[in-house]
């Protein structure tokens, strides 16, 4: 009975208008190219049409409506998906103590009505959902989306692998917005982006597919999310993204639905609250022996010191102890620069299972041993990366909470196939850095942070924590 009135009242707090047919996509929420603690971003889908929109949010403090004065939009005009608008409007302005409602008028009609949360300051406490490879269409990832909305988390990290198989814009229409953008807590999913932000990596399943004729609705990714493009400007076939494959018309078709976002948005930062958050791109494409890489990522960390917390987010994890996906160890190039920057946690994707590593620090040898295959032979697969790792085993996160090194996460059970359950209960297979390995269950990640205190746990589709640590700073 509880979680029927829970939804009931929800759904009537939404006020979704019962005109279906406005949007392809309804609204969510993003951080925005530019994010500021005082906005965020609203993008909507819709037809190929004119139309006069506004979008308004309420001022909490004087009660009355404040009109965006920026909206925008790009086409998606791609082969094989019918021609469609992706429109992006800054809601300015807004009190980071408090929630607040928006809402979007076409042709002077409001056909849409939410409430979200706004972006927290550095002295008070929020929560944040991190969960990968989801856009899977399962039944456990519509389990995990109605915990994350039930944890009232402030936003949602992603670590890569949105959608699968391949970042296709139908993949999203059929496996993501059913799934985070409901309409209502139920079964199919939940109402959950929005009302707060969700921040995504690529992954490999997003990202890969670039071969314009064979795939010209891929790379949505850059056309759906609205994130900060302060990374490293990168160029076609260049260290940070391969050339893109396809006839002149595909290409061009994809560079105007992409608008700026390419190929920039892959690698960026951001802050929320105390804490700064480098988000970069660990597919195999990406050289991260580059020096103009790895200065940036250095320069980025050195630039956020004053804040309390430091988060890094990427898809492929460089210390995982499962069979699969175990070679791919080239973001582990990036370890000594974490820790001059004085990361605390990272977080990963790419295997479908959770695993927590013991604090470490690491000494690579040299650059490793690239690894090459594929049909062509030539295709990039990841790379080997031999080294020392120095384990902190007092730190146990009940007693001993103050970590002397980096503790790695990998919360890549968010929807996919898991990977090893075999594993689990063998800890004879698991490298000396992992301190839990569950790999059975689907889970995700919740974190809370209040101040100097960072508490983490991990919970399965029935909202069950299958583990937990604590984290102080003195």
């Amino acid at each position: 009975m509880k979680y029927i009135i829970v939804t009931l009242l929800f759904v009537a707090q939404l006020n979704v208008s019962s005109a279906q047919d406005v949007f392809i996509t309804k609204p969510y929420l993003q951080i925005g190219h530019y994010p500021t603690q005082q906005s965020l971003q609203v993008l909507w889908h819709t037809a190929d049409e004119n139309a006069n929109w506004i979008v308004e949010h309420k001022d909490v403090v004087k009660n009355i409506w404040i009109k965006s004065d920026s909206i925008t939009f790009t086409r998606v005009v791609v082969t094989g998906v019918t021609p469609h608008r992706v429109y992006h409007a800054r809601l300015d302005g807004l009190v980071s103590t408090k929630k607040f409602t928006y809402r979007i008028l076409k042709d002077d009609k409001i056909v849409f009505t939410a409430e979200a949360q706004s972006i927290k300051s550095s002295n008070q406490p929020y929560r944040f959902v991190a969960f990968g490879d989801i856009g899977a269409e399962k039944t456990d990832q519509k389990k995990l989306a109605r915990i994350a909305f039930q944890e009232k988390p402030d936003y949602v990290v992603v670590p890569g692998d949105i959608v699968y198989e391949n970042g296709l814009i139908s993949e999203y229409t059929k496996k993501f917005w059913p799934v985070y953008n409901a309409d209502k807590l139920d079964s199919s999913g939940a109402p959950i982006i929005r009302s707060i932000p969700f921040i995504a990596a690529v992954g490999n399943h997003d990202a890969e597919a670039r071969d314009l004729d064979k795939f010209p609705e891929s790379l949505a990714y850059y056309m759906f999310w609205d994130q900060p493009l302060n990374g490293p400007v990168g160029k076609e076939g260049g260290v940070l993204i391969p050339t893109l494959k396809g006839s002149d018309a595909n290409k061009k078709a994809f560079y105007e639905a992409a608008g700026n976002a390419y190929p920039r948005m892959t690698n960026f930062s951001f802050d929320y609250g105390n804490a700064h958050w480098t988000v970069l791109d660990a597919d195999t494409y990406v050289d991260w022996t580059d020096k103009e890489l790895t200065d940036w990522v250095a320069k980025d960390l050195a630039a956020s010191k004053d804040a309390t917390w430091h988060f890094v987010m990427f898809h492929h994890p460089g210390f995982n102890s499962s069979r699969d996906h175990y070679e791919q160890q080239q973001m582990r190039l990036l370890s000594p620069i974490f820790e001059t920057g004085k990361v605390d946690v990272v977080f990963n994707g790419h295997v479908h299972n959770y695993q927590r590593s013991f604090p470490l620090t690491f000494t690579p040898d040299k650059k490793g041993t690239l690894l090459v295959g594929g049909k062509d032979n030539k295709t990039i697969r990841g790379r080997v990366v031999n080294g020392r790792w120095v384990l902190d085993k007092i730190f146990d996160g009940k007693t001993n909470t103050n970590p002397k090194g980096i503790i790695y996460i990998i919360t890549g059970a968010g929807g996919q196939e898991l990977y090893n359950p075999e594993q689990e209960k063998d800890p004879d297979s698991w490298q000396k850095f992992t301190d839990k390995f569950i790999s059975t269950v689907h889970s995700l990640t919740v974190a809370d942070v209040n101040d100097k205190t960072l508490i983490i746990r991990q919970l399965d589709t029935n909202g069950k924590e299958i583990d937990s640590i604590k984290i102080t700073k003195k």
